[in-house]
């Protein structure tokens, strides 16, 4: 079973960026965690800051493999491209955020990908991919 993590912009920061908002651990490091925790599954990972790049992997993956777990980052308030991308494929998508959106500042309410995606999970921070995997795996 191939289950794909795809970050957007920023995200290959987390440790050193805004740790009172993301925490103070790399993603990296944090995926090699799961990894041990779900060894039954085939767990990519994937980040890019550039828009283009992370449609490309949303359509390269998303015919194939079990799910997509999406953290598109500042573009999940900003592209309709991402959420076209996230519609046109078959894999489930499931929305991740580490911070709770709601509680930040006004723009980050919207989400261009909440109406299209299977399930969101915000707020729980890194714990929040765990979730999503889960529900992916059941």
């Amino acid at each position: 079973m191939k289950i794909i993590i795809i970050n957007g912009p920023n995200l290959n920061l987390l440790g050193t960026r805004e740790p009172e908002v993301y925490g103070a651990r790399t993603f990296e490091d944090y995926h090699a965690e799961l990894q041990q925790k779900f060894p039954g599954v085939a767990l990519e990972y994937y980040q890019s800051n550039i828009e283009g790049e992370l449609i490309s992997k949303i359509q390269e993956t998303g015919f194939s493999y079990k799910g997509i777990i999406l953290n598109a980052g500042a573009y999940t308030h900003t592209s309709i491209g991402i959420a076209d991308a996230v519609k046109a494929v078959t894999s489930p998508v499931v929305e991740v955020h580490i911070s709770n959106t709601y509680s930040r500042e006004t723009f980050r309410h919207q989400s261009y990908l909440s109406p299209v995606a299977a399930g969101i999970i915000i707020g729980f921070g890194l714990k929040g991919y765990e979730l999503a995997l889960q529900s992916l795996i059941i």
